[in-house]
């Protein structure tokens, strides 16, 4: 496969950063504003842009923690929901101790904070999971649908084995619902750690994606959740399986395409595209995916050989914005173009891909 830098096509942006280790970025995008989240440290940082991508501020604290949970697809998260900003992330108060704790809180809460001034300004946080510290793996997503309505999902340890637990809100991140059991594995325990996804198909319905384990596979599962309370058995993606005795570390990403839900994640070393009716399409090798859509059509992201690689609408092979960088995060931008972000050398690198 032969890839080539779209330099002619690109801009890269370089806002203002704090010092020490930016990582794990992500982005939302509405009209007049696109934001910016990620962490450093123990805290959280978010910046904005006012002119689809071109510039960006300098990055502001949200907020600063004890223990921030973060690496490996963990992190802060961001949505725009109307004009208010929501940001969630794990933190607990200190370190989780033992061979594993990979740098985690001990007691993780997933807690979101809100900003209804463009980000000038934050709300106290508010805690989402409702059994204490049982967030505390640091994985989750969260989505809007509008009308105010968003929705959060994580891995969930307030029972041996983890599960996969959500919440919703209609007040735009203010308060949050009683937990849901979104899926329980027979084999008792769904993939530890793999970051889950989620998107709104309609007014109180949402798609949540998760990595499951079943007979030694660690495959994609998608479900139904009605916000009401109902949650349909999940559907096995794709038509192969990854017969693997350990976690990837690797969750994927989804968006709503007219009725249809389509989906990326990884199998082994390929990164596949998965729309409903149709086999998966294998786009290339690599790790670490994102997906977006645009009026252009569907763009994915991912870690490869060759460095930041993005498939775009049409495109028989991807081209590579950076041979450098990994974690990278895409939106879709009103005017119709791309932005990504990924991390790089301890600096968050952002480019616009017109």
């Amino acid at each position: 496969m032969v890839f080539f830098f779209a330099a002619a096509l690109l801009t890269s942006i370089s806002p203002g950063q704090p010092a020490g280790s930016n990582r794990q970025p992500q982005l939302a995008s509405a009209p007049g504003l696109t934001a910016m989240v990620f962490g450093n440290g123990n805290s959280i940082w978010f910046s904005a842009s006012r002119d689809n991508g071109q510039t960006f501020s300098a990055a502001t604290e949200v907020a600063k923690v004890p223990v921030l949970a973060l690496g490996r697809h963990r992190g802060p998260r961001v949505i725009i929901e109307g004009k208010t900003i929501v940001v969630s992330a794990v933190y607990g108060e200190k370190l989780a101790t033992g061979q594993h704790a990979h740098g985690l809180p001990e007691n993780g809460d997933l807690v979101a904070w809100r900003s209804t001034d463009e980000g000038h300004s934050w709300s106290k946080p508010v805690v989402i999971n409702d059994a204490p510290g049982s967030a505390r793996e640091g994985l989750h997503a969260m989505t809007a649908g509008g009308q105010h309505e968003l929705a959060a999902a994580w891995l969930d340890l307030r029972a041996t084995g983890t599960r996969l637990y959500g919440a919703y809100s209609t007040d735009d991140g203010a308060t949050w619902s009683k937990n849901v059991l979104l899926y329980e594995a027979p084999g008792g325990t769904i993939c530890q750690c793999c970051d889950p996804s989620l998107v709104f198909s309609d007014k109180h319905q949402v798609q949540v994606m998760f990595r499951n384990v079943n007979d030694g596979s660690r495959d994609m599962y998608l479900a139904a959740w009605n916000l009401s309370g109902q949650v349909s058995p999940p559907l096995k993606l794709g038509n192969g399986s990854w017969q693997i005795n350990a976690c990837p570390m690797d969750g994927g990403g989804m968006v709503r395409v007219g009725s249809n839900t389509v989906t990326v994640w990884r199998r082994q070393e390929t990164v596949y595209l998965d729309e409903p009716g149709h086999p998966e399409v294998a786009l290339g090798n690599g790790k670490d995916v994102a997906i977006t859509k645009s009026a252009k059509g569907i763009y994915v992201a991912w870690s490869g050989a060759s460095g930041i690689e993005i498939h775009q609408p049409g495109a028989k092979e991807p081209i590579c914005v950076s041979p450098a960088g990994g974690f990278p995060a895409l939106t879709g931008l009103p005017n119709g173009s791309l932005l990504a972000a990924w991390e790089q050398d301890g600096a968050i690198k952002l480019t616009v891909l017109q």
